[in-house]
């Protein structure tokens, strides 16, 4: 199965999702910390031994018009501590309304009772679902 994870790089979290490429779908799988300028690498060490992804693929933020901003250096950033760590494919794609679509989500889920208050993190593991069915589709 080919199995791939998406990230939503944030200062302060991380979002990860977990897809597979036969089916084209995805979801939210965690929101990991990040202190310092650095994920919890234990923590995306642990994912990737539980999930075994194949391909790694990064939300790369742009503003409205498509030009680099601040946070797509970080990003790229993200995504070259992600190839030297772990030597696996990683590719970028555009993550713009990716949040707005992650917070639709997260809202429907909430009123559907299926998330909780406590749950406000997980808005960024949304988005990295949301940045991965994206590039699924582009595939």
């Amino acid at each position: 199965m080919s199995c791939l994870f998406g990230f939503d790089v944030g200062t302060k979290i991380v979002g990860v999702a977990v897809g597979n490429r036969l089916t084209g779908t995805a979801r939210a799988l965690a929101a990991i910390p990040v202190r310092d300028g650095q994920p919890d690498w234990q923590a995306l060490d642990a994912l990737r031994t539980d999930w075994l992804p194949e391909e790694l693929v990064v939300g790369l933020p742009l503003d409205n018009d498509g030009k680099e901003q601040p946070m797509t250096r970080t990003a790229r950033r993200f995504a070259q501590r992600l190839t030297d760590r772990y030597k696996l494919p990683v590719v970028f794609t555009d993550e713009r309304m990716s949040s707005q679509e992650a917070a639709r989500r997260f809202a429907a889920g909430r009123a559907a009772g299926t998330r909780k208050r406590s749950d406000a993190k997980s808005i960024d593991a949304e988005a990295a679902a949301v940045i991965l069915e994206s590039y699924l589709i582009q595939e």
